[in-house]
């Protein structure tokens, strides 16, 4: 049997889904039996798969099954480190996922019919990373859409949550047209849609120093593509609008369709290398909404859409650190944050679980400069030392010594509040240990990461003097939100601190221009208007009278 075709074997994980939202539509209703046995077995099947797969990448290296399609457009499914992760990733939370819905719907009327459209999102997230080929590739990411499209307008007597839905509805074509005019051009410049094929080429191409034509268009629609998929400013309000659907929902969108748009970038790094204003569009947009959605999301009182402020400033992060050229970085940070998201909107009910989470215990802060200099010292040694440990050349390496500065930032957050506060020498020392622990485990997973993806990402290029200035400028911005976070505690009572802080809350008022700029292109009929009345909480349709003046 021939290497390849046991790629087509992976083929089993999606189709067990599609099964399962095929029997759905014949047991739509309370206690879907068949659908909930049916369901939970493809959830074990495709972690075996998953697992299956890794199995044959280890032993066989990248696997690529045989086209089906004309003229090298059609279904091909591609095995290798990045797929392979994404995959085993996406089962393991479409376990958990599935296996929370069991409990959280029981009894609700569509209970069924719920399930198969989780299925059909799970089905299309996984072909999506096992794509092998620009024609089932595009396709699976259209699919990816519009099944989180059913799955947002499940409960549509809820106009808050049809009104999130159209919003991602309108960003999603957006993107859906970016990719597509991308691969049409990637089609007339290569003659292939075989992704191994492009990527050779485009390799090929740069060492033997050849032009290709409109290859700085490509890169630019692929990150406009991967910007709207991922909900990043100023198009981030729909994400922030959808917790009105049911918390399965929320959980599966943020820990597995919001990486579309990074997967594609890395899986597309070599046309990105090839590149030069489409990393910067991603350095500055992706760093802007980094920083934007970190601060906002601050100033929540709301779990839920603090956590969805949470998972824009992490996509804007994965993307910003794929405009450096750290795939693996942004790989490892996708993952980690993937399954802390998963954790973070199924466990979002209980206040204990919350409690639980807080790894240091909050104390009187006393707002000595000299202690918060020094944990702030404390930081820069503390990772200063495993940079030069694990031997970090900064002429080579500036871009990852650059994303390491952001946890710098994060670790001088925890010494200072150890240090700056009332607490005991117990506090301090459970703050340090923690933060070596946090630093050895991002140098050693980040190391780990670029060993696994080293075959299917370019190899770390000096930046150019525009990226180090770019870099730079956002490392002295988020230098600088983190040391006012540092210093709240004296400044909260400050009247101009507090307006900031309403402003910031409302997210600087983005979300309103662009709602209503949806609620505009989706406006009634003017015989017609939907208005909200208080005795059914739904929206009703009001005759309105028409004068001479008004169009019919």
């Amino acid at each position: 049997m021939n290497q390849n075709y046991l790629a087509l074997l992976v083929l089993f994980s999606p189709l067990v889904f599609v099964l399962t939202a095929i029997l759905s539509w014949f047991q739509t209703g309370i206690h879907p039996t068949l659908v909930k046995k049916v369901a939970t077995a493809s959830t074990v099947l495709s972690i075996l798969i998953a697992a299956l797969s890794g199995f044959f990448v280890a032993n066989y290296g990248s696997l690529e099954s045989p086209l089906i399609g004309v003229d090298q457009l059609g279904l091909s499914i591609r095995l290798d480190s990045l797929s392979v992760l994404m995959l085993i990733m996406i089962a393991l939370i479409g376990f958990i996922v599935v296996r929370f819905s069991m409990n959280y719907l029981d009894g609700d009327a569509r209970h069924g019919a719920f399930i198969g459209r989780l299925a059909a999102t799970i089905a299309s997230v996984q072909l999506l990373v096992l794509s092998g080929n620009l024609a089932l590739l595009f396709v699976s990411w259209v699919l990816t859409s519009m099944s989180l499209h059913r799955l947002l307008v499940f409960y549509k007597e809820r106009p808050g949550a049809v009104i999130a839905a159209r919003k991602k509805y309108i960003v999603a074509r957006l993107g859906d047209a970016c990719l597509l005019i991308a691969f049409v051009l990637i089609y007339a410049q290569f003659g292939t849609g075989n992704l191994e094929m492009i990527f050779q080429k485009v390799q090929a191409n740069l060492a033997s120093g050849i032009s290709m034509n409109g290859i700085e268009v490509v890169g630019i629609l692929l990150v406009l593509a991967a910007l709207l998929k991922s909900a990043q400013f100023p198009t981030h309000g729909w994400l922030i609008e959808v917790m009105e659907t049911p918390t399965p929902v929320s959980a599966l969108l943020h820990a597995g369709l919001l990486n579309a748009g990074p997967f594609l970038i890395i899986r597309m790094a070599f046309v990105m290398e090839a590149s030069d204003y489409a990393p910067l569009i991603l350095i500055i947009v992706g760093g802007f909404t980094a920083l934007f959605a970190s601060v906002v999301f601050l100033t929540q009182t709301s779990v839920k859409t603090a956590l969805g402020f949470s998972s824009v400033a992490h996509m804007g992060f994965s993307l910003m650190t794929c405009g450096l050229g750290l795939y693996s970085v942004a790989m490892l940070h996708l993952v980690a944050h993937s399954f802390y998201k998963a954790h973070a909107f199924l466990s979002s009910g209980s206040v204990i679980e919350v409690i639980r989470a807080a790894k240091v215990i909050p104390s009187t802060r006393i707002g000595s400069p000299f202690r918060i200099f020094l944990g702030i010292l404390l930081a820069l040694g503390l990772y200063t030392g495993f940079a030069l440990l694990w031997g970090i050349d900064p002429e080579k390496e500036l871009a990852l010594l650059a994303i390491g500065g952001v946890i710098v930032m994060g670790l001088s957050r925890l010494f200072t509040s150890a240090l700056d506060s009332s607490g005991s020498l117990k506090l301090m020392l459970y703050a340090s240990i923690l933060s070596v622990l946090v630093t050895l485990a991002f140098f050693t997973l980040e190391f780990g990461f670029h060993y696994i993806l080293s075959s299917q990402i370019p190899d770390l290029m000096n930046p150019s003097l525009v990226e180090i200035i770019l870099t730079a400028t956002i490392l002295l911005a988020f230098g600088a939100t983190v040391f006012i976070q540092i210093v709240a505690p004296v400044l909260y009572r400050n009247p101009f601190y507090q307006v900031i802080a309403i402003h910031l809350r409302n997210g600087l008022y983005a979300n309103a221009v662009f709602d209503r700029i949806v609620r505009s292109l989706y406006a009634h009929n003017p015989a017609t208007r939907s208005v909200l009345t208080a005795e059914s909480n739904e929206y009703q349709p009001v005759e309105v009278a028409r004068t001479e003046n008004q169009p019919a």
